[in-house]
């Protein structure tokens, strides 16, 4: 199996079949649901809240909503009187069985409920799916992380809708290097490894840099691609404003980090400050179009044409550019 990045590869355009760029459709069934991309904002405090969420929902965007310092119960019954889909994270703990029970008891379900761990391969992932499929069985349960095709199969055969697929590359993630385990700088080609062997849709997490790595995770597999740094830094982001040498910055810190865990145990993030880049719509709106302009590129008129087109793996032990049809 070749081994690359995002920054490894370059997709090959075919020949345009539309008038403009803005006829083609970027929008993505996803669970019961379409959405208007394929892009969906990290699941963590500096990235998205509430009121980012309720955004997102109303305007045709997925998201997921953390499960840190919140009252999930709660926001999903605001969510639900102002007619919004709810979208939860939940662990795998005893606390986190119990807001299944609860979400259930309380007729407030939930559409879909991300089970978010750092090590999703596990016994305990196993268990929560079991108990949201026999209390909420209309949910749609998206699990993980994980970084082997192994994953992919067993979490697929344990019930979940879909699998995500990362393990450690985002950018405030330190996973590799405290353990020496992850998909840190080949998470491009653990996308196509898994994404061979999944029944059911993937999401790719972490590792994006720039918009055309969306495009380039839908090609290797993805259905959906979580994206966390890209939108930690906007004006409505809830990380703390910070000023240095008279520029502002936007904290950003990864779930696994002691700034989010409020110690220093079994720590595998870290904190960075990202430039405030503008506001969260105008982000949204780039992307569309730059996706539009890459389905253009792919000769094609909806998302599942850049999943056609053919590749390059540039530099490296390559030593060049290699075709791959």
């Amino acid at each position: 199996m070749e081994i690359f990045d995002y920054d490894n590869i370059l997709l090959l355009p075919r020949k345009c079949r539309v008038e403009s760029r803005s006829d083609c459709d970027a929008s993505v069934q996803f669970g019961p649901h379409r959405f208007k991309l394929p892009v969906v904002p990290a699941n963590m405090k500096t990235v998205v809240d509430e009121p980012i969420t309720e955004m997102l929902a109303r305007e045709g965007y997925f998201y997921v909503m953390h499960r840190f310092d919140l009252d999930s119960l709660a926001y999903a019954r605001r969510m639900r009187e102002q007619g919004l889909m709810v979208s939860l994270s939940v662990g795998v703990k005893p606390a986190d069985h119990a807001l299944v029970e609860q979400l259930a008891a309380e007729g407030i379900g939930a559409d879909y409920l991300t089970i978010d761990i750092a090590h999703g391969h596990a016994e305990s992932v196993q268990r929560m799916i079991a108990h949201i499929k026999q209390h909420l069985p209309s949910a749609f349960v998206i699990a993980g992380n994980v970084g082997t095709p192994e994953g992919v199969i067993d979490l697929e055969n344990w019930g979940a809708d879909a699998t995500k697929v990362g393990v450690g590359p985002g950018k405030v993630c330190i996973t590799r290097l405290k353990t020496g385990f992850g998909t840190g700088g080949w998470q491009l080609s653990a996308l196509k490894w898994c994404s061979r062997v999944a029944t059911k849709p993937i999401v790719a997490d972490g590792g994006i840099r720039h918009h055309g790595d969306i495009a380039k995770s839908v090609r290797f597999g993805a259905s959906m691609v979580m994206v966390g740094s890209l939108f930690a830094g906007h004006e409505e982001s809830p990380g703390a404003t910070v000023e240095v040498d008279g520029r502002r910055y936007k904290e950003y810190y990864g779930s696994a980090s002691d700034f989010n865990k409020g110690e220093y145990r079994h720590v595998e993030g870290k904190r960075i400050l990202e430039p405030v880049k503008g506001h969260l719509a105008d982000t949204l709106r780039e992307m569309q179009e730059d996706l539009q302009s890459s389905i253009s590129y792919a000769g094609g008129t909806q998302l599942s044409d850049l999943k056609k087109v053919n590749y390059v793996i540039l530099g490296g032990e390559n030593a060049g550019e290699h075709l791959f049809m």
